[in-house]
């Protein structure tokens, strides 16, 4: 289990820069901490989901890896990869996706990546066209950058 302590996620959760404005969309993009090691990990996990390449996006992930999406968790790499992971790349490869903000924390050992992107194009001969919001947690493990939490909404 990672520790994330409460002043980085504060740090994460308040520098994302939500706030209320009614039915007013949020219009500022921010990009901050993007062209860090972290940040081109998430990058590269996005590439391989959307490429199809498995294994670079298994690579990517700690084994112990948590993925929370859509009411749904899977507890480790090889649950993803044999369960979830397939249908992912299924869907993003006939996806187009626009990231309109990302901004990455990094204390130590542990960073905060923090993504709002949208999504469209047609799926199983549906049209999508939704703006998605994504938290992943990545931890230094033997000099590379893995993904230990992904929350996708």
């Amino acid at each position: 289990m990672i520790k994330i302590t409460f002043p980085l996620l504060l740090t994460a959760l308040l520098s994302f820069n939500l706030s209320a404005h009614g039915n007013q969309p949020h219009t500022t993009a921010i990009m901050q901490g993007t062209d860090t090691a972290a940040a081109k990990t998430v990058l590269s996990f996005h590439q391989a989901l959307k490429s199809g390449d498995k294994q670079q996006a298994r690579a990517l992930l700690a084994d112990d890896v948590t993925i929370y999406e859509g009411g749904s968790v899977e507890r480790s790499a090889d649950e993803y990869q044999q369960h979830h992971m397939g249908a992912d790349m299924a869907y993003l490869a006939n996806m187009q996706v626009t990231t309109l903000e990302h901004q990455v924390s990094i204390n130590g050992d542990t960073a905060v990546s923090i993504a709002r992107s949208h999504t469209k194009g047609t799926y199983k001969g549906k049209e999508r066209d939704h703006q998605s919001m994504e938290t992943i947690v990545l931890q230094l493990q033997g000099g590379q950058w893995k993904i230990k939490h992904i929350h996708w909404s």
